[in-house]
């Protein structure tokens, strides 16, 4: 029973590595599921039986990147003690997660008009906004913020940083300095209701 859990898990895992790179190339209204389950070395009714339909699969893409996205906010934010660096960190490692070319059109361009609005800030939620909102209201307990709406922070400084990336995504030949710059305007945004 284990082996068998173990290899539909694996089977799964494979599938969303190949579905990743077929979305993140040719986007989701050029991908051909024939060409996945090939690759996988699979039967499309696999592919159907996991997933339901390419719909599914491209979710559970979606949740791969966002978790990975997350991740890698997470071990950026855990690099220091101090809870203000913290959110500075994780505020820039969640600015140039999202913008890596292997995340970029899952999650700025398909995420939204595939899932729907509503699925888009359900994931979003899930994977970005919980983890910031649970850091805003820690510091809030630590006398680090102001007393204003944890809520309403969240939802502001999620929202800034959601259409930053849309704005560094559009300026890639300059990423760098590009993100630089929507640093320095969090800084000052964050300074306003720091205690």
């Amino acid at each position: 029973m284990r082996k068998n859990k173990a290899e539909t898990e694996k089977t799964i895992q494979d599938l969303i590595v190949i579905a990743r790179q077929h979305f993140t190339v040719h986007g989701y209204a050029n991908v051909s599921l024939e060409e996945i389950v090939k690759e996988a070395g699979l039967t499309r009714g696999a592919l159907y039986h996991h997933f339901n339909n390419k719909k599914g699969l491209f979710l559970a893409v979606f949740e791969a990147v966002q978790k990975e996205v997350g991740d890698h906010v997470e071990s950026a934010a855990a690099k220091s003690d101090d809870s203000w660096d913290q959110l500075i960190n994780g505020c820039q490692a969640f600015l140039e997660g999202a913008v890596e070319s292997q995340n970029q059109y899952i999650l700025l361009i398909d995420g939204p008009a595939v899932l729907g609005w509503e699925m888009f800030r359900k994931m979003d939620e899930k994977y970005s906004m919980n983890s910031l909102r649970e850091q805003l209201q820690h510091m809030q307990e630590q006398h680090f913020i102001k007393p204003v709406s944890i809520e309403a922070l969240t939802h502001c400084l999620s929202g800034a940083m959601n259409e930053a990336i849309l704005w560094i995504a559009n300026h890639l030949d300059q990423k760098k300095s590009v993100i630089e710059e929507t640093m320095i305007v969090l800084h000052y945004l964050l300074e306003g209701v720091r205690k």
